[in-house]
């Protein structure tokens, strides 16, 4: 019997062809299960919304973050200061928005770093195996066992204090733990058809590892990613509370903090403001990042 093409020629029962179910990729059925997660979006939200009031109110503000008044200082919050001033009648608004570009900065740079270093290094040692996975990741444990505050001192001490140091070493540490999450997932995947068809195809190890292996643990890579950047800035808040960080006339997250914490008996608002912010941005990158992870989990049932 020859089916006519039009719908309403069909046999009973065949579901005409704008009836079928449309097929849908991973990343848009991960799309759909992330905007569905209200702790997710709103953590995404929240932070594109502070990142954007760190890029654009410093130039809407009438003050300077390096504008000292002695005249003002330990000003409460007012119409003229909204968060109030410090002990050198800076304006405390302008300086949080201004310590959110570095801290921020520092966690997506050092981020990016550790990125970098810990994705490549996973790879080349869960991909070869054997002495060569083994001695790798023996260089790993070596370097977990480093402490990383006298680490920082160290460059510091040879290298001097810069901001792009700290960058270099939070993110020469932070890899660590990538190299171990990619190495896992890139042993599990070398065993898979796929892999077994492109070696017999006589493609070489480095295109398989960069064309075929790591774009298939993207997953887990960007899932980590979004809670080592919390971590990083933990890390940067920390230096910068032992003075090991940013360096005056600029502020970060954790020199306010610092400096708060010094006052916070007598000038409360100094260290309420720059924690709260801190504490919704971590929070943030954490509802994210667990977001990202029941996301991007294939093992999801679908709605």
């Amino acid at each position: 019997m020859t089916l006519s093409p039009t719908a309403d020629k069909l046999p009973a029962g065949i579901p005409a062809v704008e009836d079928l179910e449309q097929g849908s990729s991973l990343w848009r059925d991960a799309w759909h299960r992330l905007a569905k997660n209200k702790i997710a979006v709103f953590g995404g939200t929240a932070l594109i919304v502070l990142a954007v009031a760190c890029i654009v109110g410093p130039w809407l503000s009438p003050y300077g973050y390096e504008d000292n008044n002695l005249n003002n200082t330990f000003s409460p919050p007012s119409a003229a200061h909204w968060l109030g001033t410090d002990q050198l009648g800076r304006d405390l608004l302008v300086r949080l928005l201004v310590g959110g570009r570095i801290s921020i900065g520092v966690g997506l740079c050092a981020t990016f770093v550790a990125l970098t270093i810990g994705v490549v290094y996973g790879a080349v040692a869960g991909f070869f195996g054997g002495k060569t996975d083994s001695v790798m990741m023996r260089i790993v444990d070596i370097m977990y066992a480093l402490p990383f505050t006298i680490f920082v001192i160290l460059l510091m001490v040879f290298f001097g204090r810069h901001i792009w140091l700290l960058f270099l070493a939070i993110g020469a540490v932070e890899w660590l733990t990538m190299a171990r999450i990619v190495r896992g997932q890139i042993m599990s995947l070398k065993k898979m058809e796929f892999i077994e068809a492109a070696r017999s195809l006589g493609i070489g190890k480095r295109r398989i590892i960069f064309r075929h292996m790591i774009p298939n643990v993207l997953g887990p890579i960007i899932v980590y990613t979004t809670l080592t950047i919390p971590a990083v800035m933990l890390l940067e808040a920390f230096l910068s509370f032992l003075g090991l960080g940013v360096q005056p006339p600029l502020s970060s997250w954790g020199v306010l903090i610092k400096d708060g914490a010094e006052k916070m008996e007598e000038y409360p608002w100094l260290l309420m403001f720059p924690g709260a912010v801190f504490s919704l941005t971590l929070f943030s990158l954490n509802f994210l990042g667990d977001g990202l992870r029941d996301a991007l989990d294939v093992r999801s049932s679908k709605d």
